[in-house]
């Protein structure tokens, strides 16, 4: 490229970069788990000389310290950008790195923290839940419906509540303050940020999903400290939270990419939904784009497979199974009310669906055959889906499913040595507020008119809850009020969907997003306008995520580093530290 041309192409780059030259990854203030890997790349805005580039750590070459040399990219994007790449590498030493980059014109620095663990794991076990877009509304609706309140208290506690410490967790990523349950979920599972859509990865200017610089996840290095590792969703298995266990890629929908980054991870447990995604292109029904068995690779490596409750537990119940493939649905498992009590969304189609607090209790008997211990996600996926569909009732019982699994995993532990550290917490939360009752005794016709505020606003009538903590019943002549913040148009109906799960919000002809007339004539039914872009690249057809943060709860070993306001990225640093899957650090002389 012609000296001109290399100009324009820096100045064009210098209106929307910092005044800085150079792009650093892992980004400045990053926490590097001590013999952790992870790729170093930098960026250059233009073609450079490899001859003036210099790269330093703590003002020694890099070579010297990292023991590999970088492979320089010319032109990595095709459009005068050079860069500088060494992938998997370890910094052993806990410590501040300075981190300089230049092509002799321009300098970049970074300052890194790599932090040691102790030499001893404080816990055997650590099990970590996660409530997809669970937020302290949906905490309360499910303590009001599950415990019931008498004399102004609560008769008893949520599992989830009754811990031992607690703190609140910011959300937002490297590119905003509004994160996605990729970039969240991989916050907690490498303990680096990203960005909106990425698993496991710096996003970077790198052309193909699965090129940009990489982070080690939980699973990779508890693998390789022999622990086996475990991950159960009621979402398809390849979504972003579950996925956040094994995945490397810019873009959570590279399903068929995904499936394959489980299958070589090794991991030892994984069960929700997703079939298609493991099965040939020439199968009916499949989602890959290639003809790979993935089912049959599974087996193959020596894993049972269930496809109904029955199976997984006849496989967990086996003492030879010390690895899993369950696969219930082609889609999302059903939530906890269709399940259990409406038999609505697809469980006709598949009735013998295992839901979170069934697959935890048989990835546990799996994984606790490993004498060295485990690490097990636990996800209650559908909170946030039904949140996303504004479908209040369905994602409160997934609320009280997700207790329930908390319940049964503080019991196992108590009764198994109590070794274990558990946390309970939300990848990013909904907009979502209980706000009174909904009163169907009230006189007249208008519905918003019966929704009792204050003292008005009394206690719901449903009925005593089961063993589980459900009520049987949710179209109760008196129930909740729940409102949510951010929101297409819509049809409000001030009742629960007993016919299925909500669909707010449709496109018309135009691609418009409009409110679905489905439900227009509901009796005492209102129109309600959004305050969502409802045109263009930006619209929204259900609620959105808020910036909101989140509450992090944990009991067992290692919870005591819980505490104050944290940063999403430091429980990896928990679960890191109270496993001792770092390098500890050097002894004193």
């Amino acid at each position: 490229m012609r000296p001109t041309l290399i100009a324009a192409a820096v100045l064009a780059l210098s209106v929307s970069l910092p005044a800085a030259a150079q792009t650093i990854y892992p980004l400045n203030r990053a926490e590097i788990l001590a013999g952790s890997r992870f790729d170093l790349k930098v960026e250059f805005p233009g073609l450079v000389d490899a001859a003036k580039v210099r790269l330093t750590l703590n003002g020694k070459d890099y070579t010297s310290v990292l023991g590999q040399r970088a492979e320089m990219i010319p032109d990595e994007t095709g459009k005068g950008e050079s860069n500088l790449i060494l992938r998997d590498v370890s910094l052993n030493k806990a410590g501040q790195y300075v981190v300089e980059a230049t092509d002799g014109s321009n300098t970049q620095k970074v300052t890194w923290n790599v932090y040691a663990t102790p030499a001893k794991a404080r816990a055997k076990n650590v099990i970590l839940f996660i409530g997809d877009g669970f937020s302290i509304g949906h905490r309360t609706a499910a303590r009001i419906l599950s415990k019931g309140i008498e004399d102004g208290k609560y008769k008893s506690k949520l599992a989830m509540d009754d811990m031992d410490a607690m703190a609140l967790l910011t959300t937002q990523g490297t590119d905003s303050i509004i994160t996605d349950s990729a970039n969240a979920a991989s916050a907690y599972t490498t303990g680096h940020k990203t960005c909106v859509n990425a698993l496991g990865v710096y996003c970077s200017r790198a052309k193909g999903s699965l090129e940009h610089p990489k982070v080690e996840t939980l699973t990779e290095i508890a693998k390789r400290q022999g622990l086996a590792v475990g991950v159960v969703t009621n979402s398809e298995i390849e979504d972003a939270t579950p996925a956040s266990m094994v995945a490397h890629t810019r873009k959570r929908s590279d399903y068929n990419d995904i499936v394959k980054m489980f299958h070589d991870s090794r991991i030892d447990v994984m069960m929700g939904g997703g079939s298609p995604n493991f099965l040939p292109k020439s199968t009916p029904g499949s989602k890959r784009s290639d003809e790979d068995n993935y089912i049959e690779k599974f087996q193959s490596s020596g894993y049972a497979f269930a496809t109904t409750k029955a199976e997984m537990n006849a496989a967990a119940s086996n003492a030879k199974t010390t690895r899993l493939l369950g696969l219930y649905n082609t889609g999302n498992i059903d939530g906890a009310l269709d399940l259990k009590f409406l038999k609505k969304g697809s469980v006709s189609k598949f009735p013998e669906q295992p839901d979170v607090v069934e697959e935890m209790n048989a990835a546990i008997k799996i994984l606790s055959r490993n004498k060295k211990g485990f690490v097990l996600m636990v996800e209650s996926s559908r909170i946030d889906k039904y949140s996303h569909s504004m479908d209040a009732e369905r994602a409160i019982y997934d609320t009280i499913m997700l207790d329930n699994a908390v319940r049964a995993a503080k019991d196992w532990s108590k009764a198994n040595g109590n070794d274990t550290l558990i946390m309970v917490t939300a990848d990013h939360s909904h907009g979502v507020n209980v706000v009174g009752t909904v009163d169907d005794e009230q006189p007249g016709d208008e519905m918003r008119n019966k929704i009792g505020l204050y003292e008005a606003a009394g206690f719901p009538n449903y009925p005593a809850p089961d063993a589980d903590g459900y009520p049987d019943k949710v179209d109760v002549s008196k129930r909740l009020r729940l409102v949510f913040a951010n929101t297409p148009d819509f049809y409000e109906t001030y009742r629960p969907y007993m016919d299925g799960e909500n669909v707010p919000a449709v496109k018309n002809a135009d691609g418009a997003i409009v409110a679905n007339e489905k439900y227009k004539s509901v009796p005492g039914a209102i129109f309600v306008t959004g305050n969502l872009p409802n045109k263009g690249s930006r619209a929204a057809n259900q609620g959105v995520h808020t910036g909101d943060d989140v509450i992090l709860t944990a009991t067992g070993p290692g919870a005591d580093k819980v505490r104050g306001q944290m940063e999403n990225s430091d429980l990896f640093r928990v679960i890191a530290d109270a496993l001792a899957l770092g390098k500890p650090a050097a002894a004193k002389k």
